[in-house]
Formats: structure tokens, C-alpha cells, sequence
């Protein structure tokens, strides 16, 4: 009878825990004006290229391959906004308000206050790409046609949603230990920007790119072998591309993915691609998946111990 009582009190507790952090969630402007932010975006990719077709008097041809190629439609960019917006206030805002102290003073430990904050931001990033991702299987059907592959939209939501979940862990841990949210925020977006250039640089100019592969964010860049050379796309091979990859890897299971780096001709003046290395789909795909996991663990470790030890007076 203890144990019913005290599972029972940690679930009511888990549960109270997430139903507010989702009301304060879906109540913050900024969330939901980066949600607003992501359908202009779905809606412009949907609608922008037929709108460039009837300009130049040109029919909008069917396209199979267009909702499991979009993904969630808003990229990179929009993964960490979505994580910046729904946990930059999650427990560095406790501090600030000072609500932080009646929370950790009730009979709840600190790990379920963690678990149920992060677990609440969540589910608020699950349900605003699982409307993206309809929104963009309904848009896609209805102006390119019948669809193949839908089958494989979940598999694009939980890479989606793993992808984000590096930058919420990330930024977490920043407002964990330094308790403020704008310090979270300037951090977060200096260590997303920095990430970026270094990966344009990297990935197109120098032969480290593969040290990209081991860093949160795009990672380097290649061209994915699908079926021969004459079935060649771009590719991102970093942590926000776990969605395409591997949907890219269950379609094309054989498929490898070759570096290039650009090399200057200095007689013509022009930059030409030359290849470094080749390596299969699989193991690109899978990296991506450990790196994104080894990240999730350590900063999720990093914020969890902050809350831990942090002192409520402060």
C-alpha cells in the first residue's frame, strides 16, 4: 500500500509538473509567434514555386517526392528556434521570477521538477511538428498530387524532433547553470551561429570537414549516391539532418555518401570540386543518430546536476 502511495504521489507530482510548464508554454508569445513564424514558412515553400509558375505561364507538374523531401519544411533554422523558445525560460526563468523557491520547497524532488519541465517541452515540440508535418502532407497532395512514402512521415518526425532535442538540451543546460534566460538565449544562438559558419567553412574549403561530424548543427556536406552517377542530391550529414537521413537510408538502404572539398584553379580562376572521401548512407546516418544522442545525455546531465545543486536563496 506504501509503494501504490508513493508511485501514485510521483506520478500526481510528474503530471502537475507538465501541465503547467505546458500552459506556460502555450502561452508564451514567443512560442507561439515562432510557431505562426514556421506555417508562413511551410506555407511560402508550398505555394512560392506554382505562384513562380503561373508568372512565367509554366504548369505546376506532379511531384511525388514532395512531402517526404520537405520534412517539417523549415530546416535547421527552425529546429533551434523551436528549442530556444520552449526551454530558454523553462528554469532560468524560475530563478528570475523567483517562483523557484515555493516549487523546490514542496515536497517534490528536484529530478521530477526536471523531468516534468523538459518532458512538457516535449510534447509542445511534438505537437507543433506534427501539425507542420500535416499541414505540409495535405498542402503537398493537394498541389503536386497523390504522394508516395507517407508511411515514412513518422520516421521524419522523430528525427525532427531528435534533432531539436540537441539545441533544447543545449540551451537548457546554459540557463540551468548561469539561471538567466537572456544569457541562455545570447548563448545558445552564438554557439548556433558559430556552428554554422564554421560548418560553411569547413565543409567546402578544408580538408577536416569530417570533424564536422562530431559537432550539433548541419555537419558537413556531401552528395548522396542513390543509384549510379546520374542519381546524385546534396546532402547535410550534421545532427539537424537525422529526419532526411534516414529516410534517405530506408529508401536507398546501398547508398553512399562521397565529400567534396573546393580547390581553386589558379589558371582559369574557378573553383572545382574535388572528392576526398566515400562513406555508405548507413554509417553516416548512424553516426549522426550517436552523435545527437551523446550531446542529449551530457547536457541534459549538465542542467539536471545545475538544478541539483543550485541553492534557492539565490
Amino acid at each position: 500500500m506504501t509503494k501504490k502511495t508513493r508511485r501514485s504521489s510521483w506520478a500526481t507530482s510528474f503530471l502537475s509538473i507538465v501541465r503547467y510548464e505546458l500552459l506556460w508554454n502555450i502561452r508564451k508569445k514567443k512560442f507561439l509567434g515562432v510557431l505562426v513564424l514556421a506555417f508562413a514558412f511551410a506555407t511560402i515553400s508550398l505555394a512560392l514555386p506554382v505562384f513562380l509558375r503561373n508568372m512565367n505561364n509554366q504548369p505546376t507538374n506532379p511531384n511525388p517526392d514532395y512531402v517526404i523531401a520537405s520534412g517539417t519544411g523549415i530546416g535547421g533554422f527552425a529546429f533551434f528556434l523551436f528549442a530556444l523558445v520552449s526551454v530558454m525560460n523553462s528554469i532560468s526563468g524560475e530563478f528570475e521570477s523567483g517562483s523557484i523557491i515555493p516549487l523546490l520547497t514542496k515536497p517534490v524532488s528536484r529530478t521530477t521538477v526536471y523531468l516534468g519541465k523538459f518532458c512538457a517541452a516535449l510534447v509542445t515540440v511534438i505537437g507543433a511538428y506534427a501539425l507542420l508535418i500535416i499541414y505540409l502532407a495535405a498542402g503537398g497532395y493537394i498541389i503536386y498530387g497523390p504522394q508516395n512514402n507517407l508511411h515514412l512521415i513518422s520516421i521524419t518526425l522523430l528525427g525532427s524532433i531528435m534533432s531539436t532535442l540537441v539545441w533544447m538540451s543545449i540551451v537548457l543546460a546554459v540557463g540551468s547553470v548561469s539561471k538567466s534566460s537572456m544569457l541562455a538565449a545570447l548563448l545558445g544562438i552564438g554557439i548556433w551561429l558559430g556552428l554554422n559558419i564554421v560548418a560553411g567553412i569547413l565543409s567546402v574549403f578544408s580538408n577536416q570537414a569530417s570533424a564536422l561530424t562530431f559537432l550539433p548543427g548541419s555537419g558537413a556536406s556531401g552528395i548522396l549516391i542513390a543509384s549510379g552517377p546520374s542519381n546524385q542530391t546534396s546532402v547535410s550529414t550534421g545532427t539537424d539532418s537525422i529526419a532526411s537521413l534516414l529516410t534517405s537510408y530506408i529508401l536507398n538502404p546501398a547508398a553512399d555518401v562521397t565529400f567534396f572539398r573546393m580547390e581553386i584553379d589558379p589558371v582559369r580562376m574557378i573553383f572545382n570540386r574535388v572528392p576526398m572521401y566515400t562513406e555508405p548512407l548507413s554509417l553516416v546516418a548512424a553516426r549522426s543518430i550517436a552523435v545527437a544522442g551523446v550531446y542529449i545525455l551530457v547536457f541534459n546531465f549538465i542542467a539536471w546536476y545545475a538544478l541539483k545543486r543550485a541553492q534557492i536563496a539565490e
